[in-house]
């Protein structure tokens, strides 16, 4: 098998104040947790799930799956 990298775009809702995470390359992907490390953590788990549901990989896939996180967070900083 190929090895690919499927992307995945995260953005922090600040009035929700959670990470929220997206995907093009995985069907169904759509989750959110309060921190980027939580969110990185719930991917592991969702991502060969979607997978294997969406029969992007095999049900008896054994190998490893490679996604990369992209993140986005803006603030503003107030300056005394």
């Amino acid at each position: 098998m190929t090895q690919i990298t499927y992307k995945v775009e995260a953005f922090w809702d600040g009035e929700a104040e959670v990470w929220v995470a997206t995907s093009e390359d995985i069907p169904g992907l759509v989750t959110e947790t309060s921190t980027i490390d939580l969110l990185t953590e719930k991917l592991r788990l969702m991502i060969p799930e979607l997978l294997v549901l969406n029969q992007i990989v095999p049900n008896n896939y054994s190998g490893t799956i490679n996604f990369e996180l992209i993140s986005h967070r803006q603030e503003l900083i107030q300056v005394a």
